[in-house]
């Protein structure tokens, strides 16, 4: 609604469903599941371009796939979630949930401007189609810092455990090995006196 050029509109859908796709297909970090419904998001946002509203009225199709590619776009963080240690920020379970949540937030805002004809069906409509067109650049942001994280030399990770203080480097061996340093038996000199 309200769009000037929609010409405008129907190729940034086209676009930003053709990056879903290509971020569906490369991005491995993610579980299968959430990339196949990435992949689904992207493939109805293409067809959603290719189904524009008319000037007058509405579409059935561009309606139907758009509430796909909505309802895809809003459960793909939870279907990609992984656990473990490792995973990137953006596809840990809290961070995936709370993603999903907001999604979600925004789409029953979205269908309930829409259901009772509200004064920001507009606003609702852009801000959560916005929202779900960052959140997946988001994650592959985080894939990206986390793997350059793990192409990084032994000494420069922020995991591994801070340099050994410098004496004791100097009680160390030609190979490396520490020295048998032995330190003077105070207790048997006391005894002595």
């Amino acid at each position: 609604d309200g769009a000037a050029d929609r010409w405008v509109m129907t190729l940034v859908l086209l676009a930003v469903g053709v990056c879903d796709v290509v971020t569906g297909l490369a991005l491995r970090p993610a579980a299968t599941p959430g990339r196949l419904i990435l992949i689904a998001g992207g493939i109805a946002g293409v067809l959603v371009a290719a189904n524009p509203e008319p000037a007058r009225g509405g579409s059935l199709a561009h309606a139907f796939w758009a509430t796909i590619g909505f309802i895809a776009l809003t459960a793909w963080p939870l279907g990609g979630l992984r656990r473990g240690s490792s995973v990137p920020g953006g596809l840990r379970p809290a961070v995936s949930a709370v993603a999903a949540g907001a999604l979600l937030g925004l789409l029953v805002w979205f269908a309930a401007e829409l259901m009772t004809r509200g004064t920001q069906v507009g606003l609702a409509e852009r801000v959560l189609t916005e929202a779900q067109a960052v959140w997946p650049l988001a994650v592959v942001l985080t894939c990206w810092r986390s793997a350059s994280s793990a192409r990084l030399p032994p000494w420069a990770r922020r995991d591994d455990p801070p340099a050994p203080h410098p004496a004791a480097r100097r009680n160390r061996g030609r190979n490396g090995e520490p020295r048998d340093v032995r330190l003077p038996d105070w207790s048997a000199r006391s005894r002595r006196s």
